[in-house]
């Protein structure tokens, strides 16, 4: 959902005739962390099945993952939008966290996605995710919510995601819309000075 939100974030702002020439002057602190983090969730993401000891570790490294990105986060969070991506994180790595380091997913919510989806949750086999029964913690936190048609991508998302998404919106169009270095004008002005008065 993350990237769902960064693309329709730049489309707006496109369509507000916004541009990108702010991200040059965007300083992040940490700022090398972000993109690593990435690498390395997805990485454990697509290898936690096909190695067991990396699926047994993988709720303690993605836990790891979300505490780094939280004080990344925490660190910048002077800029416009990021103090509602702070929360939304930290609500994602609350139910995580107290849940074995695994985001419950509501079985009535999957019921939108790919049956076979449903049947690896049930045998754990996607380490990121576990079933959310009645012994879940914060339940409600989890992926429970559903998207289906007519949003492009069927998928279930949490209170956390849709918090998150909207700190992203307001970050991403205030680089392309409100930043000053946006809002300067493309062409710089021709100054004649041959017909100014002495």
């Amino acid at each position: 959902m993350v990237f769902d939100g960064i693309i329709i974030s730049f489309i707006v702002g496109l369509l507000r005739k916004g541009n990108l020439r702010a991200l040059a002057q965007l300083k992040l602190k940490w700022g090398w962390i972000f993109p690593l983090l990435l690498v390395v969730e997805l990485a454990v993401f697509m290898l936690q099945n096909d190695y067991k000891f990396l699926g047994q570790v993988s709720g303690y490294i993605y836990i790891v993952v979300y505490v780094l990105g939280l004080l990344f986060l925490f660190m910048n969070r002077n800029n416009p939008g990021f103090t509602l991506i702070l929360i939304g994180v930290f609500l994602n790595f609350l139910v995580m966290v107290i849940n074995g380091g695994r985001m419950p997913v509501s079985l009535e919510a999957a019921a939108v996605l790919d049956p076979e989806y449903i049947e690896v949750l049930k045998e754990s086999l996607y380490a990121k995710h576990t079933m959310l029964t009645s012994s879940t913690y914060l339940g409600f936190l989890g992926d429970v919510i559903p998207i289906t048609d007519p949003y492009p991508r069927t998928q279930i998302i949490s209170i956390g995601d849709i918090v998150m998404n909207i700190g992203i919106f307001f970050f991403i169009q205030h680089l392309m819309v409100h930043h000053p270095v946006a809002k300067k004008s493309e062409y710089t002005p021709v100054s004649f000075r041959g017909g100014e008065k002495r």
